[in-house]
């Protein structure tokens, strides 16, 4: 294998796991040329990921940028209320388990939340500033959260150059001296046969009980997004 073209198809994810797929990238980097061609969008923990290669390829209507980290948490304080059910507590300090949907969210708890949203939000930051050879001015520009067109991005220095997979191998060839005549081979991870079993006998077991929806869902993993935790750089539209 002489370089890699990395298609990225995502609105992001998890912050750490952005983090993870950025670092194996980047050792990836450092044995062989790494294209990041963007389709429909690389934003927030898809951005992450695009700026480990040496080169971000975008179409002019792809979506990129959404810089930036949020935490949701659901306060259902009122419903409880209404359904006459009270959470009762009892932890070793007052910031244990908190923020919670169970009670308001107090000062402090909102404060270390968002000493935490700052940190993530800086090692973003300097990612683009390193990654994408920014001045403070030119990264403030880009960082406030809002998505981009490819087109918006180019001046903007998000991303490289306009096209797809046959700009991405001109480039590899004019700056990295990867022959354009080389054949591009396919690669996607498979599903383990243990994990794909579990999945199945799940969706099975729905079926018989009459929830043919909740197992179409459970086969095409759109539940995946429900499982999200913790710090999250993901681009989510209305």
């Amino acid at each position: 294998v002489k370089a890699a073209l990395v298609t990225i198809e995502s609105p992001g994810g998890t912050t750490a796991g952005s983090e993870r797929l950025y670092k194996e990238l980047r050792k990836l980097s450092a044995k062989k040329p790494v294209v990041a061609m963007v389709g429909t969008m690389a934003a927030s923990g898809g951005y992450i990921a695009a700026l480990a290669a040496d080169q971000i390829v975008a179409q002019e209507t792809s979506i990129v940028g959404s810089i930036g980290v949020i935490y949701q948490n659901p306060n259902m304080t009122r419903t409880l209320d209404m359904l006459g059910v009270k959470v009762e507590e009892i932890k070793s300090s007052p910031l244990k388990a908190s923020p919670n949907p169970y009670s308001p969210t107090s000062e402090q708890a909102r404060a270390a939340m968002q000493a935490m949203i700052d940190d993530s939000y800086a090692w973003f930051k300097d990612l683009v500033r390193e990654r994408r050879s920014m001045d403070e001015a030119a990264l403030a520009a880009v960082a406030d959260g809002r998505i981009f067109t490819g087109r918006q991005g180019l001046p903007l220095k998000l991303v490289d150059r306009l096209g797809a997979e046959t700009e991405a191998r001109a480039w590899l060839a004019q700056a990295k001296g990867v022959s354009a005549s080389l054949p591009v081979r396919d690669w996607k991870p498979q599903r383990g046969t243990l994990a794909r079993f579990g999945l199945e006998s799940g969706a099975a077991a729905l079926e018989a009980a009459g929830l043919e929806r909740l197992a179409a869902l459970l086969r095409s993993d759109a539940m995946g997004v429900a499982k999200l935790d913790g710090l999250v750089s993901v681009w989510q539209g209305p």
